[in-house]
């Protein structure tokens, strides 16, 4: 029982280290999901794209986050793998002892995935990394998903612009983004040029990469957007879903202000 009790503790202090790892990562700007996936790969050294590799080494925070992390999977790994081994090749243990073993394994790793769901512990560990970064480190971090308010209806995500999508060969001036609810951040050329906060003369191309921020439900209606008549009729859709959303908003505000004046 003691090596199945090991083999928890193993398994939470990895998941503690990738949680502050991905926490410390979003600090620095990046999204939740590229997080997540940089702190998990550096921890179990399964590497990552060149593009995402870049972004960390790049940036001398996330370096050292990525650095810790491989350092740490290296050990955790081996040290996990010789536990479970311990663990089961027992063949003295009874039948009774194999059920306390599974039945104590099952139960240890379900309260730590109910953890890892957890919005308080995410809340917590948001806060920890925030203090220690901005304490530790010479760089002045941000929590951006909170500035954004990413947590909610609104996310930043990245398209790829393929050959048959309605935007190829207009203008942002033409595509009038702004009434759908969306605002395009920035633009990723397939030769790797990047353009920041593009005015109404940018051109977008095939191969293009558009970084865009606005409601989920937009983002996705673009994303599925086609030359030709469905395109059309998916764009009229979004200009309606947004003025709907933009009289809510409206409202909302209103009533904010009539309690605040009472």
């Amino acid at each position: 029982m003691t090596s199945v009790l090991t083999l928890i503790v193993l398994v939470s202090i990895s998941f503690l280290v990738t949680r502050f790892a991905t926490m410390a990562l979003i600090h620095t700007g990046l999204s939740k999901q590229s997080a997540q996936f940089q702190a998990r790969s550096a921890f179990t050294g399964t590497g990552f794209t060149s593009r995402e590799s870049e972004r960390v080494v790049n940036h001398p925070v996330r370096r050292r986050i990525i650095m810790v992390l491989m350092l740490l999977g290296n050990v955790g790994i081996v040290s996990f793998l010789g536990t479970l081994v311990l663990t089961f090749v027992d063949n003295q243990d009874g039948a009774t002892e194999w059920a306390k073993k599974i039945g104590t394994l099952v139960i240890g790793l379900s309260l730590l995935w109910a953890l890892s769901k957890s919005k308080w512990v995410d809340k917590a560990l948001s806060k920890w990394m925030h203090y220690l970064l901005d304490k530790y480190t010479d760089i002045k971090v941000r929590d951006y998903a909170g500035i954004l308010h990413l947590s909610g209806e609104y996310e930043i995500t990245e398209m790829l612009v393929d050959s048959n999508h309605w935007m190829v060969g207009k203008s942002l001036r033409a595509l009038n983004l702004r009434q759908e609810g969306l605002n395009l951040i920035g633009v990723e050329r397939e030769e790797g040029n990047y353009i920041g906060l593009p005015n109404g003369d940018t051109l977008i191309k095939e191969g293009d990469t558009l970084i865009l921020y606005g409601r989920e439900s937009a983002l996705k209606l673009l994303s599925e957007r086609k030359k030709g008549r469905a395109g059309v009729v998916n764009r009229q859709q979004a200009i309606a879903e947004n003025q709907v959303a933009e009289r809510e908003q409206a409202q909302a505000d209103q009533k904010t202000v009539e309690v605040a004046k009472n």
